[in-house]
């Protein structure tokens, strides 16, 4: 292992601190999210610490770009450094990424990735939104307030104070509770890092040099084999990988894999002397919508292990163009083409139930195609469809024709189903009300 120079081994924190220039907040908000924190030491050790591995990253890209300091830390309020994080509204990440917002950002998700979660991806996207809304608004406190609430929701509640005549600083707008609470949370944690023993807390320290680094890789490897080769554990290395949908990464999809810098070369060197396979898994695209027996048989494997690996419901068939996780046979040796990688979805549609048959016949006598309809209830062009005829065909004695619906229900059948109805409705509303009574729960 390399000796690190000593300024590699300065405190991180320290340049966060110098780097710190967005005008401060002063507000009962702000000192109670600072009270918030202090009497949670816990929890601020446990965000730190996971924000250890990715803070000396975002540092430096915030830097590179002459932002403040202060945005390196938004990851705290945003997800607590949780890469896996996934709000109710879907957003996802550290830097929680709503689905359109990640996909006006370049950031793909699709069944085998999603950037939201990829680390460098997601934190490019993040500073060059950030810089978008800044250039926008001209003041940091809105653009953090646009980032947590849309920037358009930002301007039009400006444009409405401007037009009454009210200041349109972030202090004075109007907005909803979890707005108003975003950015006196960062200056809380932004008064603890400059000064940690104020508020009975402790900062982990961090070494100001690269926890991971990016290591190529151009072929598709199981996501099991790749830690085991850097000598991580299966946790730690989707820590740093945590964009990865699946057990296998896709080099199409996924042409870097972020190792910590002491097991980048051990990897390295690991893979170059692995004398089996590197994946057991591969991608599958269904030419045609098909039942999953049918997907099985063509793929080499079983229905069980189709669904259980690809997450698929009974009753349910694949659409065309359908992605599919499957066994990596003698069948399919060659690795995912970048189209596939950076496309593949999957869809599903409800298996087709066979309609259910009956006969009818025509009088011994003959009679026209409508006439046979009206007597057993059924619609003359659905009728003429279903035989091949048309709807003004003129029936033969005995004639006999399929119908390819239900017959109509009896009464008695008909008195069952509005009573069940009316039966559902009343649960229903039962457990509206139950639903009702019950505290709301926290983002």
């Amino acid at each position: 292992m390399q000796t690190l120079p000593d300024s590699a081994r300065a405190d991180l924190w320290q340049r966060v601190r110098r780097g710190f220039s967005i005008p401060d907040l002063d507000s009962d908000l702000v000192q109670r999210w600072e009270q918030w924190y202090s009497t949670r030491p816990d929890y601020v050790e446990r965000m730190t610490q996971r924000g250890a591995r990715y803070l000396f990253h975002i540092v430096e890209e915030v830097q590179k770009r002459g932002l403040p300091t202060e945005l390196a830390l938004l990851p705290f309020i945003e997800s607590a450094f949780n890469p896996q994080a996934l709000s109710v509204a879907r957003a996802s990440g550290i830097w929680q990424f709503m689905p359109a917002t990640g996909r006006d950002f370049d950031l793909r998700q699709n069944l085998f990735r999603d950037d939201r979660r990829d680390v460098m991806a997601s934190t490019r996207a993040a500073l060059d939104y950030l810089e978008s809304l800044h250039r926008m608004f001209g003041d940091w406190h809105l653009a953090l307030a646009a980032y947590n609430w849309g920037q358009g929701n930002v301007q039009r509640t400006i444009d409405g104070a401007r037009r009454s005549g009210l200041q349109t600083g972030y202090s004075f707008l109007r907005m909803p509770d979890e707005t108003r609470n975003y950015v006196p949370k960062l200056q809380a944690v932004k008064n603890i890092v400059l000064n940690p023993r104020q508020y009975q807390l402790e900062l982990p320290p961090l070494q100001n040099h690269p926890y991971f680094l990016a290591v190529d890789n151009d072929r598709d490897i199981d996501v099991a084999l790749a830690a085991r080769l850097a000598g991580m554990s299966l946790e730690d290395f989707q820590a740093l990988n945590p964009q990865l949908n699946k057990p296998l990464v896709l080099a199409a999809g996924t042409p870097q894999l972020l190792l910590p810098y002491d097991n980048a070369e051990m990897f390295r060197d690991s893979l170059a002397r692995h004398p089996g396979p590197w994946a057991s898994w591969t991608a599958w695209v269904a030419p045609r919508t098909m039942r999953l027996a049918e997907a099985a048989q063509l793929t080499g494997s079983t229905e069980e292990q189709l669904r259980s690996l690809n997450r698929i419901p009974a009753g349910m068939m694949l659409r065309t163009g359908s992605t599919l996780l499957v066994p990596r046979t003698g069948r399919a040796q060659t690795d995912v083409s970048e189209r596939v990688a950076d496309g593949a979805m999957l869809s599903l549609i409800p298996e087709r139930q066979p309609q259910p048959r009956r006969t009818i016949q025509a009088s011994a006598k003959g009679e026209p195609l409508a006439q046979l309809a009206r007597r057993h209830g059924v619609a003359t062009a659905q009728l003429a469809r279903w035989n091949g005829l048309p709807a003004n065909a003129q029936l033969k004695p005995g004639q006999q024709l399929v119908v390819l619906s239900a017959p109509a229900p009896s009464t008695r059948a008909k008195q069952g189903s509005r009573a069940k109805s009316r039966d559902i409705r009343q649960a229903q509303g039962a457990r509206i009300k139950v639903a009702q009574a019950q505290p709301p729960s926290r983002r």
